[in-house]
């Protein structure tokens, strides 16, 4: 997959549209983060050390190489592509989401809202994440994601995915997700 593919606006922010026996990026990505920190390898190139690196990452200040080598290693075996034609955004965008998956998981069984609200979090936590733009929402994103490996709950990565890679970029797409996870979360909160 080209940069292209994992950052135009054109392209389904997810493997809708890819033939089935072919996952999405996020699954794979997913798979091979968790395969390391359940110190299994993945038959690949990531171990426990890549996973610690991805999980010590910081999205937004400069890659050290031990934590580059680790995302190119992962952002390859997920069938992406990282080359000289990315743009930094969309290093730093697949960079908070593996750093993510190594620090919370990946369960994908509920929709985000629910898991949100499942674990505890604050309606106005969840309001400052859907109402957070640009720098203000990628510094919130980390946070979130360490109350949700307190509290065990791994978030669904397809739709936080989704919305790292098109907040501040397709803000159509950005808002539709938005939305769902607060329909989701304000659902469940309703039934508790």
């Amino acid at each position: 997959m080209s940069v292209h593919d994992a950052d135009s606006r054109s392209q389904p922010l997810r493997g809708e549209n890819l033939p089935k026996k072919q996952a999405s990026p996020i699954s794979k990505l997913a798979g091979i983060i968790n395969a390391a920190a359940a110190a299994k390898g993945n038959g690949r190139r990531l171990d426990m050390g890549g996973h610690t690196a991805l999980a010590r990452l910081d999205p937004d200040a400069e890659f050290r190489p031990h934590q580059l080598a680790a995302l190119c290693r992962a952002l390859i075996d997920a069938g992406l592509n990282p080359d000289e034609t990315w743009l930094l955004e969309t290093w730093r965008r697949w960079a908070l989401i593996a750093h993510g998956m190594a620090l919370a998981g990946h369960d994908h069984s509920q929709p985000l809202g629910q898991q949100l609200s499942a674990a505890g979090v604050s309606e106005a936590r969840v309001t400052r994440l859907l109402t957070a733009r640009d720098d203000a929402f990628r510094q919130l994103v980390p946070r979130l994601l360490r109350l949700l490996a307190s509290k065990r709950q791994a978030p669904n990565w397809f739709d936080l995915g989704d919305l790292i890679r098109s907040e501040g970029r397709d803000e159509k797409t950005a808002e539709r997700i938005r939305l769902k996870i607060a329909a989701g979360f304000f659902s469940a909160e309703a039934k508790k």
